[in-house]
């Protein structure tokens, strides 16, 4: 047995259990730790620029790579609250970060010491545990029940806080002894996987359901194969979507209420079974319940035993871990295949191929002021299948998941049930740090980009290279004043100083002088022809410089947006008779 700091300890447990990257800042009640990472060296840091980035930095970290775990450290006090957000976003999207916080010494907890607050019970409501460690010796049981947890179940945060006198005292420990706790996650029986296909196999219409767990679990591959074997088209959620390729033709489109494809819905409607598979059924994808379960039966499995029959009671529940129920389906469906026992599905898809190459929403705009639709074409055209696009919450969000295409796991990275404000940014910075040869693009709206965004420089400190599409809708006033002839930067200059007039949108901020402030490179694009060309300039800038580029694409004040209230009622406004590419002639007017 080797003496040393709880510290070291802890150090070399992050090694063991296969975490690689640390995100935060450090402080007085936390520096031994510090240290110890400094000390031991082989795991990665990134200096945040604020406690809740670090947290959503440890989020994209995690969510980049299958087995990753993003880790966000800070100091006693606001350090932790500051986390809560994050630490709320992660739980909500099932996503492991590991949160580290420094505390008051163990004897100083009850007297109101400075920055000496209970974030045990403050952080334990968004995670799977929080925990102030009062004893040095239990330090590695701490830190081993951390990460099974987060591997366990339903994947989620965990916080620990650790006191500094803890944090500085010494105890006996043996790294080269030190094993991970096993997981052992649930997985359907032969049983259940063929009560399951019978029901499905019975069904005229049939759709699997893919969830984030599908992604989680890394079982992308399984789900295509069951697709395949069965014949039955795949309804991505959005926490799912990557997990089979846009192009594939048994990909049949999302569905829900906002972040949803047109022939997604209409597909939903015409089928008469579902199987969802690590979904929760959130309320953006399946409206009003009483108009998505009519006229359906449903099989519903899911790694939380309590997931099941949260939202509604489906005719059909297993408990288990994606891949696992993946991998019985797939063996049953192979055997039932080689007996020429599984019913031909082709009419099924081919009505669904139909509806996927016909109700697609118009993009091909060319009026300026810009519109949204226009940008995500673009986008599509420039990015192709390499990006990942990370994204939280807003209209941006919302025509992204409607417009855009993704096409493999782990492509399509967001803020799913909280949306927090400001996540994109530094979730971004952790995706481009645990991938940084990939073409990262976050996107966002204006609004949303001012929180956070002094973690821009964080990328330019580190040389963490992405691009940041920032579609704009604050700016009519000054694109109006241009075609009345003024110059652009004229027009620029004009709002800021014209901060709080209703025709500019109010921000007042200029977001390219912002983010060349914080040692970033930005363009701004205001005319549709130039969109294409500014995407492709800061793919270059970006790997010249390997600093994050934004690119500002300056939009019409306000856009109409395809969105309802049931999957059944969803307001279209620009109607398309056909074309996959949405370049067809459209007819004005709710559809």
């Amino acid at each position: 047995m080797t003496r040393m700091r709880t510290v070291d300890a802890a150090a070399l447990i992050l090694e063991k259990e296969g975490a690689t990257q640390t995100f935060g800042l450090p402080g007085a009640a936390i520096n031994p730790f510090y240290n110890a990472l400094e000390q031991h060296g082989a795991i990665g840091h990134v200096l945040a620029r604020h406690v809740e980035a670090a947290s959503h930095m440890a989020e994209g970290y995690t969510r980049a790579a299958a087995g990753n775990i993003g880790v966000c450290v800070g100091t006693s006090g606001p350090a932790g609250t500051d986390m809560i957000t994050g630490l709320y976003s992660a739980a909500a999207d099932s996503i492991p970060i590991l949160a580290i916080t420094g505390q008051a010494p163990v004897a100083k907890l009850h007297k109101e010491d400075f920055q000496a607050v209970d974030i045990e019970s403050i952080a334990r409501p968004v995670t799977k545990w929080a925990v102030t460690v009062l004893e040095p010796a239990q330090v590695p049981g701490a830190f081993q029940k951390a990460f099974q947890l987060m591997r366990s179940g339903r994947p989620g945060p965990v916080l620990l806080d650790l006191p500094i006198d803890v944090q500085q005292a010494e105890i006996e420990f043996d790294v080269e002894t030190y094993e991970p706790l096993p997981v052992t996650p649930p997985a359907a029986t032969r049983a259940q996987a063929e009560h399951a296909l019978r029901m499905l196999c019975r069904a005229r219409r049939p759709l699997i359901v893919a969830g984030g767990g599908v992604i989680n679990a890394d079982a992308s591959p399984l789900l295509v194969e069951l697709a395949e074997l069965l014949g039955v088209p795949v309804v991505p959620t959005l926490m799912g979507w990557g997990s089979i390729p846009d192009d594939h033709p048994l990909m049949a489109g999302m569905v829900g209420l906002q972040t949803a494809h047109r022939y997604g819905n209409a597909t939903m409607l015409e089928s008469d079974f579902v199987l969802g598979i690590g979904n929760r059924w959130a309320n953006r994808h399946t409206g009003g319940v009483e108009t998505y379960v009519q006229g359906r039966t449903f099989v519903h499995v899911d790694i939380e035993p309590t997931q099941i029959g949260r939202v509604f009671a489906p005719d059909y529940g297993i408990v288990s871990d994606a891949r696992a129920a993946l991998e019985r389906f797939v063996e049953v469906a192979r055997e039932w295949r080689d007996r020429d026992v599984l019913p031909d599905r082709g009419a099924w898809a081919e009505s669904c191929g139909q509806r996927k190459a016909t109700l697609h929403r118009r993009t091909d705009f060319d009026a300026v002021p810009i519109k949204p639709q226009r940008v995500y074409q673009e986008m599509n055209r420039a990015f192709g299948s390499d990006a990942r696009y990370v994204s939280t919450i807003g209209l941006s969000q919302i025509q992204a998941a409607q417009l855009l295409h993704v096409y493999r796991p782990r492509h399509w990275i967001n803020a799913g049930q909280a949306g927090p404000l400001g996540w994109t940014v530094p979730a971004a910075i952790g995706v481009a740090t645990a991938d940084p040869d990939a073409t990262v693009v976050a996107i966002s709206g204006d609004y949303d980009f001012q929180f956070l965004v002094e973690e821009l420089a964080v990328g330019a400190q580190f040389n963490i290279g992405f691009i940041h599409v920032l579609v704009n809708n604050a700016y009519l006033g000054l694109i109006r004043q241009a075609q009345r002839g003024f110059d652009m930067d004229y027009c620029v200059q004009l709002s800021f100083d014209n901060r709080n007039s209703p025709e500019t949108g109010g921000y007042g901020v200029d977001h390219v002088k912002v983010a060349e402030g914080l040692g970033c490179t930005a363009l701004r694009v205001t005319d549709p022809g130039g969109i294409f060309d500014a995407l492709e300039e800061a793919k270059k800038l970006v790997a010249e410089h390997r600093v994050p580029v934004v690119v500002e694409v300056v939009l019409e004040r306000v856009t109409n947006v395809s969105m309802g209230t049931e999957i059944d009622a969803v307001t279209e406004f620009e109607e398309l008779s056909a074309g996959p590419d949405g370049r067809s002639t459209a007819i004005a007017g709710p559809g």
